[in-house]
């Protein structure tokens, strides 16, 4: 009885880091997927902006897909505001082929003008490998003109301070903007 306590006692801090690592996995909002494997990214980033204008920006991009004032760089993909609330949007991106969605939530929080953007993107097919497009379909919604990015109504510095992909999900920042010729 003796030595299954110790065991016990040994496993504690284990087993402490598990939950501390599982909370801090769960401090981001994810949308869910149907799809039991599937490729995900979260990311926490600060915008040289405030919150308001940060929406505003993302709005405006989703927006300007109808009106021609803005396309998605990463292979034309169309998104769609499911739902918006003070401090975040729930989004839909179909690749540009019609063939894939992923679906978004960023949550924004910050006062000033600056803001933390957390986010989370997830395929909703089954998926590993996907070419660093969640990653893409975030950022493509608040880079900056220095970041090669073209903005609508807003334009600010981004940095981004965590990057937390699936296994198999990418973070490359080249592959967001490709353009695929869609015929």
């Amino acid at each position: 009885l003796a030595q299954d306590c110790n065991s016990l006692r040994d496993l504690k801090p284990t087993v402490m880091m598990l939950l501390v690592v599982a909370a801090s996995a769960a401090a981001v909002k994810c949308p869910g997927s149907p799809a039991p494997i599937h490729a995900q990214i979260t990311l926490s980033a600060t915008a040289s902006a405030s919150c308001s204008d940060v929406m505003a920006e993302i709005k405006a991009r989703v927006d300007g897909q109808a009106s021609g004032t803005w396309h998605d760089p990463h292979n034309n993909g169309k998104y769609s505001i499911l739902s918006a609330a003070d401090l975040e949007l729930d989004l839909s991106r179909v690749t540009g082929n019609g063939k894939y969605t992923d679906k978004q939530v960023l949550v924004f929080s910050g006062t000033g003008s600056t803001c933390t953007i957390e986010g989370c993107s997830q395929s909703q097919v089954t998926s590993v490998a996907d070419m660093s497009t969640n990653y893409c379909d975030l950022r493509m919604l608040y880079c900056g003109s220095a970041d090669g990015c073209k903005p609508v109504s807003h334009d600010f510095a981004v940095a981004e301070d965590s990057l937390k992909p699936s296994i198999g999900a990418g973070t490359d920042k080249s592959a967001c903007l490709k353009t695929d010729v869609v015929v």
